[in-house]
């Protein structure tokens, strides 16, 4: 399997709970409308939580400013992305995500990667 990590920040404009409703809200449901011409075989979303703990956690290892939250989608091989974004449909429901993405996402202060899972523990 493939997988595709996007580390979010919100857009300034927006609050913590105005930027994880509409990520919930509105641009999963698109995404889940996309889902099987993308053929994305899972996605799933992770919001950061607004707690001292994560303030902690960041100052114990000295890292950056935190991100809102993590997207995760998954293929079953890394060609069947590919395959995905070389018709004129797929081509079509990326740029909707993508457009969807900037109602809500600071892309200049996010990052995304593909990458392959090594699970070390699993319970």
């Amino acid at each position: 399997m493939v997988k595709l990590v996007f580390c979010l920040r919100r857009l300034t404009r927006l609050s913590r709970p105005e930027f994880q409703r509409y990520w919930r809200e509105t641009h999963g449901p698109l995404v889940a409308r996309h889902a099987e011409l993308l053929r994305i075989r899972r996605y799933v979303q992770t919001h950061a939580l607004d707690t001292p703990q994560n303030d902690a956690l960041r100052a114990s290892r000295g890292t950056t400013e935190p991100y809102d939250g993590f997207a995760e989608l998954w293929w079953d091989h890394f060609d069947d992305l590919g395959a995905a974004l070389a018709t004129p449909e797929g081509r079509a429901a990326s740029q909707a995500l993508y457009e969807d993405e900037q109602r809500f996402i600071d892309l200049a202060r996010s990052s995304l990667v593909l990458c392959e899972e090594h699970p070390i523990v699993t319970r």
